[in-house]
C-alpha cells in the first residue's frame, strides 16, 4: 500500500478514535473537534517518526510533546482547561496492547517475557508523561504575563 495512503488511513483513524472517546468522556461538543485534532497530530508524529526508524521512546516523547503544545495552542484559543485537549489526545498514543500482552505472559507463567514487556509499558509511559511536562513547560515560558507598573 503506498505511504501516502496509509498515512491518511492513520490520520484519520486516530482522529476518530480520540473524538470517541473524548465524546464518552463527557468533553464539551466546542472541543471535540480539536481534541480530535490534538489526537491525530500526536499519533502522526509518532508515526512519522516511528516508520523513519526513531526509536519508540522517542516518538512517543515526541507524540506526547506535540500533543501537549496543541493543547496549550487550543485550550488558549477557546479558553478552556487544557486537560480538556490532552486527555483525550493522549489515547492513541497509550500502549494497552503491550500492557495487555505482559499481563497475559505473567498469567501464562512466561514471567521473563512479562518483564520485558512490562518494562517497555514502563518506558512508554514515562515518555509520554515527559513529553507532556516538556510542552507544559515551553507554554509556561511562552506565556505573557501581563507587566506590572513600576
Amino acid at each position: 500500500m503506498n505511504i501516502y495512503v496509509q498515512a491518511v488511513i492513520q490520520c484519520v483513524f486516530a482522529y476518530l478514535g480520540t473524538v470517541a472517546f473524548a465524546f464518552i468522556i463527557n468533553v464539551p461538543r466546542r472541543a471535540l473537534n480539536l481534541g480530535g485534532w490534538s489526537g491525530a497530530v500526536g499519533w502522526m508524529v509518532y508515526w512519522v517518526l516511528f516508520k523513519l526508524g526513531c526509536s519508540i521512546v522517542l516518538a512517543n516523547l515526541l507524540g506526547a510533546f506535540a500533543i501537549g503544545i496543541c493543547a496549550i495552542i487550543f485550550a488558549r484559543w477557546r479558553k478552556m482547561p487544557v486537560i480538556v485537549f490532552t486527555i483525550p489526545g493522549l489515547v492513541p498514543l497509550v500502549p494497552g496492547g503491550t500492557a495487555y500482552e505482559a499481563v497475559r505472559m505473567f498469567v501464562l507463567g512466561h514471567t521473563d517475557a512479562g518483564i520485558g514487556y512490562l518494562a517497555r509499558v514502563i518506558t512508554v509511559a514515562g515518555s509520554i508523561a515527559v513529553g507532556f511536562m516538556l510542552a507544559q513547560l515551553f507554554g509556561d515560558l511562552t506565556r505573557r504575563y501581563p507587566r506590572r507598573a513600576r
